[in-house]
């Protein structure tokens, strides 16, 4: 079934990535377009050295298949950075949002300009999921 969606051009993604039955055989079996990274591994980058190291090797994975890695529970503007240094594509949390009504997200969508991005002090990326 997914794989006449992702026919169809749906675009499909892992949610969770490294944490209950998200695993490596996903990727490798599934026609996958996005992978997000559980916030649990992400919350900690720049003091963990672990999580650091799984972060990266999971974009860098996902990337040499193909897949866009998007790194959820980015809450502050330091791991957004360590995010972008990492290569990550994209980002989710409460450092770029907190939850908006629908009619807010409306406006926001029709809006380009209003939307508020984050590029770091580089200016050469920017993560916005």
């Amino acid at each position: 079934m997914l794989t006449r969606l992702s026919k169809r051009g749906v675009r499909l993604a892992i949610d969770d990535f490294g944490s209950g039955y998200a695993s490596l055989s996903h990727l490798k079996h599934l026609p996958v377009d996005v992978l997000k990274i559980d916030k649990s591994f992400v919350q900690n980058l720049g003091t963990n050295d672990e999580d650091d190291a799984i972060v990266r090797s999971t974009v860098e994975l996902a990337h040499s298949l193909g897949v866009r890695v998007v790194a959820e529970g980015v809450e502050t503007e330091e791991i957004l950075i360590r995010l972008v240094a990492l290569g990550c594509d994209m980002a989710q949390g409460f450092c770029l949002s907190r939850p908006v009504p629908a009619e807010e997200l409306t406006r926001w969508l029709a809006d380009p300009a209003s939307r508020r991005t984050f590029t770091p002090a580089d200016r050469s990326r920017s993560l916005v999921a």
